[in-house]
């Protein structure tokens, strides 16, 4: 237990590597010990090690199920890998072991207001404030409730004495966001931007260690974008005939917040259609090809437009392994791949997939890079270029390059869908969708809400998607004059999709 509870001090200190080494220890004394597994559960979270840190949760509960700690943690876990829903159920048993924990509640009432379930949200909030009135997270979900009961002054009064007792934090980011969209709902726009800008200060300052060394994602997509260029286009053909034993591809690209969470549950609406959202289903090929500085994703490019077909073959069993792992049935006849920064692995998709039909969200440039701004998104490569409006610009110009440089050179079955035609005409876009990507059409396609609810919504779009269909458009125009700065960067993307 000593070295338990220096192992998990040393982590509070960021000193992972001294608290992975205290824990080992401790579990090679004691390895049935649950507070030690839970302990080494922590440790694997922050070495990004999600599924070993389950596992060691799992096992922790195995050995003693009332352990209201390894609940919790196998809470934080899950919810960090994208599994919410199990996050929530876990945070609750926590809750009911360890009523007095303030944390347990306040983590169930966050996944119940980003989930809509906002009478949950309520009571696991007062809960928690209850307990500790001054639990960040809690109050950060109230004011979700707030918000969506229509009083966004109680949200102001509540979170703006609470946000300056803290240092930057993601849930200080999050509740800065929370009084710029409180400010929105009053009119005051000028309030609103400066707190979302506050918000992404934050952001940029808790997550600075992490982008330290880092490529970032937007030289990332250039590299991949520079490395293609340099292949002869006639080597991005495949020779692998389409699969009949797989199901029908469909890949929905785009960029986040252009209406791909939308999409993906009206097709996954229909009889038939399995679909998974931002998953990582081309991992072990990026890993082999993508994975290094800017020199070697330059000389990964050509190094896959030479693979042979065996090799190509196995590329692509290892992208269905991982579907079916992520609990798609190999039965299925129509599978949709979610993913808007799959753009960037287009020459991929082609060479493993020619078959496959890619679906291309397009939204007025606006209004996705100010939705990118002001959202608040967990931590990842591409969200950790949204500190600015002229950062995320800069982020969308090299997706969008990239995107329709793919377009230009690569023999794939392209299809480009208009956020603002699907809301105003939904019947006549969704069957050319449809028409398009093979699934047939079913009026299940205006069942989206209910769908989104019984599968999950894990991205940044889950409370707009189950507000059903309604027309998002122009949002940015409030706030113009704070986007001048990014408008020479987006507006060749704003001439060229239409929303001049």
């Amino acid at each position: 237990m000593d070295l338990l509870h220096a192992g998990l001090a040393k982590a509070r200190v960021g000193d992972v590597n001294g608290a992975s080494a205290l824990l080992d220890r401790a579990f090679r004394l004691e390895p049935r010990n649950p507070s030690v597994l839970t302990g080494r559960a922590v440790i694997f979270r922050v070495q990004g090690r999600m599924r070993d840190a389950v596992l060691a949760c799992d096992a922790a509960l195995e050995i003693e199920p009332n352990l209201a700690g390894a609940w919790l943690e196998r809470g934080i876990v899950l919810a960090n890998g994208g599994s919410p829903e199990m996050a929530r159920e876990s945070f609750r048993n926590a809750a009911r072991l360890a009523p007095q924990h303030a944390d347990a509640h306040a983590n169930v009432a966050r996944l119940a207001a980003r989930n809509g379930d906002l009478e949950e949200a309520r009571q696991a909030a007062q809960a928690a404030l209850k307990l500790d009135g001054g639990n960040l997270l809690a109050a950060t979900a109230m004011a979700s409730v707030l918000l969506a009961d229509g009083k966004p002054q109680r949200v102001i009064e509540l979170l703006a004495p609470l946000v300056e007792r803290f240092g930057a934090s993601e849930a200080r980011a999050t509740a800065l966001s929370q009084i710029g969209r409180a400010h929105e709902k009053l009119g005051e726009y000028g309030s609103a931007f400066g707190f979302y800008a506050r918000s992404k200060q934050d952001f940029a300052t808790f997550t600075a260690a992490i982008r330290q060394g880092r490529l970032s994602n937007t030289h990332f997509i250039d590299a991949i974008r520079e490395g293609f260029m340099n292949v002869d286009p006639v080597k991005w053909g495949s020779p692998l005939p389409a699969s009949p034993e797989r199901p029908n591809l469909v890949f929905l690209l785009g960029y986040p917040r252009s209406g791909t969470t939308l999409v993906e549950n009206i097709l996954a609406s229909i009889d038939g259609v399995a679909a998974l959202e931002e998953r990582p289903t081309l991992i072990e090929t990026e890993k082999q090809f993508l994975l290094g500085d800017r020199d070697r994703i330059l000389s990964g490019l050509p190094e896959f437009a030479a693979l042979g077909e065996e090799a190509l073959a196995q590329q692509r069993d290892a992208y269905w392994e991982k579907v079916f792992a992520s609990g798609v049935g190999e039965d299925t006849a129509h599978f949709v791949d979610m993913d808007p920064l799959k753009g960037s692995r287009l020459p991929f998709i082609a060479r493993l997939f020619p078959e496959a039909r890619v679906v291309i969200m397009r939204r007025d440039p606006r209004d996705v890079v100010w939705s990118c701004f002001r959202t608040d998104f967990a931590i990842a490569n591409s969200t950790l270029e949204y500190t600015s409006v002229e950062s995320t610009a800069r982020h969308y110009y090299a997706l969008m390059r990239m995107t329709e440089a793919a377009r230009e050179r690569l023999p794939l079955a392209f299809h480009e869908l208009h956020y603002e035609k699907l809301v105003t005409d939904f019947e006549a876009t969704t069957k050319e969708l449809c028409e398009f990507t093979g699934v047939p059409w079913s009026a299940a396609v205006s069942d989206f809400v209910e769908t989104a609810h019984k599968r999950g919504v894990t991205t940044a779009s889950s409370s707009q998607v189950r507000k059903g269909l309604y027309d998002g458009s122009g949002q940015w125009k409030p706030y113009a004059k704070w986007l001048e700065p990014a408008m020479p960067i987006l507006e060749p993307w704003i001439a060229k999709f239409g929303y001049a």
